[in-house]
């Protein structure tokens, strides 16, 4: 992500913090690690949130796109509907002030976010981005592809071309299925 220090400080002041002065030279980087905690604190309220307004809606994942648009992957036991989208939207919509709001189902590429979440697809193929390259072989990897053949809750245990390979979920970026 691209940004400038104005952006830095302008968003480190939404969470009523001040830039320290030793940071403005690395502000991009320290910009990025505020992004995820706003992100965990977003996903958080949005999850306590419907949570009494729609108890069988579960969200899958809860993303800042371009630091203007928030993309709410949800799901339920039947299936997602137009109209459950529209009642989460409406939940939402004090967040439309800040963010352009985009609520939809998860698709074939379904987001993996929990642990729960890979136990439930254990046998089924999944891309996994780590946050960092992992050492495969002779070279560094940070994406794999393969069958889910394992979730605890500390790490995931994919098998992939490059060998069965266990990922902490603290080291995982992104993941989803993949259409087989």
């Amino acid at each position: 992500m691209l940004c400038s220090a104005d952006s830095f400080r302008a968003d480190r002041s939404e969470i009523g913090q001040q830039m320290p002065e030793q940071y403005r030279e690395w502000a991009p980087a320290r910009f990025f690690c505020v992004r995820i905690e706003l992100m965990t604190q977003l996903q958080s309220e949005i999850e306590r949130r419907l949570a009494t307004s729609q108890p069988d809606v579960e969200v899958l994942l809860a993303e800042v796109l371009g630091g203007r648009c928030l993309r709410v992957f949800i799901d339920h036991p039947d299936g997602v509907t137009l109209a459950m989208c529209e009642r989460v939207t409406a939940e939402l919509n004090d967040l439309r002030e800040r963010y352009s709001l985009e609520v939809s189902s998860p698709g074939s590429e379904r987001p993996l976010t929990k642990p729960a979440h890979f136990r439930r697809f254990v046998g089924r193929r999944a891309r996994v981005r780590s946050r960092h390259p992992l050492p495969i072989g002779h070279r560094p990897v940070r994406s794999f592809t393969g069958e889910l053949v394992g979730a605890s809750e500390e790490e995931v245990t994919l098998a992939a071309d490059e060998g069965v390979i266990a990922i902490p979920y603290a080291e995982i970026r992104r993941s989803n299925l993949v259409e087989e």
